[in-house]
């Protein structure tokens, strides 16, 4: 058994993919899945000006992990005029609005895969985006990971009660934009978004402890049945530097 740490990337069928969007741009992305997933998770990075992007580690460690720990598929992608190692998306960034057409095509794409129990899952800039622009329809669930409401109106929130879509927030203790006792006054009349302050976490969730503490919350959700993530595997690793 070997411990399983920052670098470690577990077996996955990988797949550099491209999304079209309904406005004719094509978006690059990583497809990661187990053989037989059980769940779908579709992440939307941080804010591409300040260095956000598909490798963005957690999203990044979630794909090295989740599917041989968790059955689950994660699906990244770069946002329109969003740079990675794999490649840049075309287009330019658009404060939140174009995005929402980003996500919807990787929804359909996820889709025309046929992979199950779809979550939506954004960091950052990604909560903005999904917030203001997610069609639930069809949605299992939501995660949000450090909402800044950045973006998205007390109006563009509210519509978020009723959908019978469970939406959680983890909101950073420590948070650089938003931290919990403000992230209750904001989402004050979006009764049906779940807030889980993070004792001693920032923003960015640096470190291992937060790193597993997130992977581990997202497994609890997405596929319960898989948690608690193992620490350890019993098995071939991968290499970072042959994914780049």
């Amino acid at each position: 058994m070997t411990a399983i740490s920052a670098n470690s990337v577990l077996p996955a069928i990988r797949e550099v993919i491209s999304i079209r969007t309904a406005d004719a741009l094509e978006l690059v992305g990583e497809l990661a899945t187990p053989e037989h997933p059980i769940a779908t998770v579709i992440c939307v990075h941080p804010l591409p000006t300040h260095g956000g992007m598909m490798d963005s580690h957690i999203l990044r460690k979630m794909s090295w992990r989740l599917p041989a720990l968790a059955n689950i598929a994660v699906l990244r992608f770069n946002t329109r005029g969003t740079s990675s190692a794999i490649g840049q998306s075309e287009g330019s960034f658009d404060h939140s609005n174009g995005e929402g057409l980003d996500l919807a095509a990787a929804i359909q794409f996820a889709r025309s895969r046929n992979l199950p129990n779809i979550w939506i899952l954004g960091w950052s800039f990604g909560t903005d985006v999904i917030l203001r622009n997610l069609d639930p329809e069809g949605i299992s669930g939501v995660i949000l990971l450090s909402p800044p409401l950045r973006y998205t109106s007390a109006q563009e929130l509210l519509r978020w009660n009723g959908t019978g879509v469970p939406v959680h927030a983890l909101i950073p203790e420590l948070d650089d934009y938003l931290v919990p006792d403000a992230a209750a006054q904001r989402f004050a009349e979006a009764g049906d978004v779940i807030l889980e302050p993070v004792e001693g976490a920032k923003h960015l969730w640096v470190g291992e402890k937060f790193v597993y503490f997130v992977l581990n919350r997202i497994t609890e959700l997405v596929s319960p049945g898989s948690a608690p993530l193992a620490l350890e595997w019993n098995g071939p690793m991968e290499r970072w530097s042959d994914l780049t």
